[in-house]
């Protein structure tokens, strides 16, 4: 893997690739999903008020990809409005000294199935090489959340 998240990119036929990005993603995103990021999936709950969750991030191509083993809020929260944002940090600073950071606001779609196989090709970059993830014999199918990006926002050269 030579250091960088799986691309699932060609999964066409799989549990990964249901729907096309609206917009193609900057190569220096693309990089920094690729070497394993921390993101923050934020969803909007029934009363308007946004909830916000700590992921991992994938992607297919130029959509975004986020596993899930249950069926917790962030889940109900896409099943009933698919608008979603994810944001996430990225080395070096533009403009006047500021952090370099990503603001990635689409819809989601969720697929049954493929969470394990999601979290295991993505763990080795947060938890190291050879880990075995989800921890346990035969995990349940999960969901996948793929995201259709629709908007980017942030600081660095990925604005404007």
């Amino acid at each position: 893997m030579n250091g960088s998240a799986p691309c699932l990119q060609g999964v066409g036929a799989g549990p990964f690739r249901v729907y096309p990005s609206v917009m193609e993603l900057h190569p220096e995103l693309r990089a920094a999903i690729d070497r394993g990021v921390h993101g923050h999936l934020v969803t909007i709950n029934g009363d308007g008020s946004p909830q916000v969750t700590v992921i991992w991030l994938g992607r297919d191509g130029d959509d975004l990809l986020v596993a899930h083993m249950g069926s917790g809020q962030k889940m109900r929260n896409v099943e009933r409005d698919p608008r979603v944002a994810v944001s996430f940090e990225l080395p070096g600073t533009s403009g006047p000294g500021l952090q370099n950071y990503a603001v990635l606001h689409g819809t989601a779609r969720i697929t049954d199935g493929g969470a394990p196989e999601l979290l295991q090709a993505l763990a080795p970059h947060f938890l190291g090489e050879g880990v075995k993830f989800p921890p346990m014999d035969n995990p349940p199918a999960g969901r996948v959340l793929h995201i259709a990006v629709e908007r980017v926002g942030g600081n660095g050269p990925w604005v404007g």
